[in-house]
């Protein structure tokens, strides 16, 4: 099963559209885990544990694991996470993007070193760039469309012959580069109206949202303008808000309970 076949029946099977995001800081994590030689790992295994009832998918970003050399243990949680809670797809959060023989390289890394189910990509570098994930048939590839944070409508609101070049992007990622039915986009929660016009330009793509909870983003105004026609099409990303809800002995519990009353939150607007 592919990763876009893999989320609809996650979507199904969990009632939910809460995305786990997994961004591991130690100096963030409860005093328990100071001086524990695979505290990342560890945390991340109780979290993604306590978290699986409410999640559609998980998004563990890279960055947050090879700062502290803790790649092997990005890998051990994915397979984790394969293991424990099969159907439950992943998507590295990566935003790779370069020229095709270095894009192949980082397919590689992505989909076999880490064993995801979907990558997120840099679509700015063009077809040949992407294509090394888009072969990967049943893969996912997620891409940047509009962003959530403050800077995004530096480059992705100009005017491209009329239109913004962020609904170009989407457009063009929907007509042309989806042949095999593996692509998605990423749609910052912080940004509603856009968030509606690319809704309306990809039909049911699925929309990673990132931008809920510490950004600002509103829940009911991101399922009101980005939920497919059957109400799914959404993996809204949450990641301090889950991760760090207690800092002390219940922070599964505490972690449990903000993904419940995150699809809960969510499920009331569908």
């Amino acid at each position: 099963m592919g990763f876009i076949e893999q989320l609809r029946a996650r979507w199904q099977a969990s009632n939910s559209l809460v995305c786990v995001g997994l961004d591991p800081d130690p100096a963030k994590f409860p005093p328990m885990f100071a001086g524990r030689d695979d505290a990342i790992f560890e945390f991340c295994r109780d979290i993604v544990d306590a978290t699986a009832e409410f999640a559609c998918a998980f998004k563990p970003q890279i960055a947050y694991f090879a700062a502290f050399g803790a790649e092997d243990a990005l890998r051990r949680l994915i397979a984790h996470i394969h293991d424990a809670h099969p159907g439950i797809p992943v998507i590295l959060d990566a935003k790779r993007g370069d020229i095709g023989s270095t894009a192949s390289m980082y397919a590689i890394e992505a989909f076999d070193r880490f064993g995801a189910d979907a990558v997120t990509l840099n679509p700015y570098m063009g077809h040949d760039s992407a294509q090394p994930f888009l072969d990967r048939a049943g893969k996912g590839c997620v891409f940047l469309c509009h962003t959530s944070n403050p800077g995004a409508g530096d480059f992705q609101d100009l005017d491209f012959g009329g239109t913004p070049l962020y609904q170009h992007v989407a457009e063009t990622i929907a007509a042309d580069w989806n042949a095999h039915g593996n692509c998605a986009l990423v749609v910052g929660a912080t940004y509603p109206e856009e968030l509606k016009a690319i809704r309306g330009i990809v039909g049911d793509m699925p929309l990673l949202i990132p931008g809920i909870g510490a950004q600002g983003g509103d829940v009911e105004a991101t399922v009101r303008n980005g939920k497919s026609a059957d109400g799914s099409g959404l993996m809204v990303n949450s990641s301090r808000g889950i991760l760090y809800a207690s800092n002390g002995g219940d922070y599964t519990i505490a972690a449990g309970w903000a993904a419940q009353t995150l699809r809960d939150e969510i499920n009331r607007h569908r």
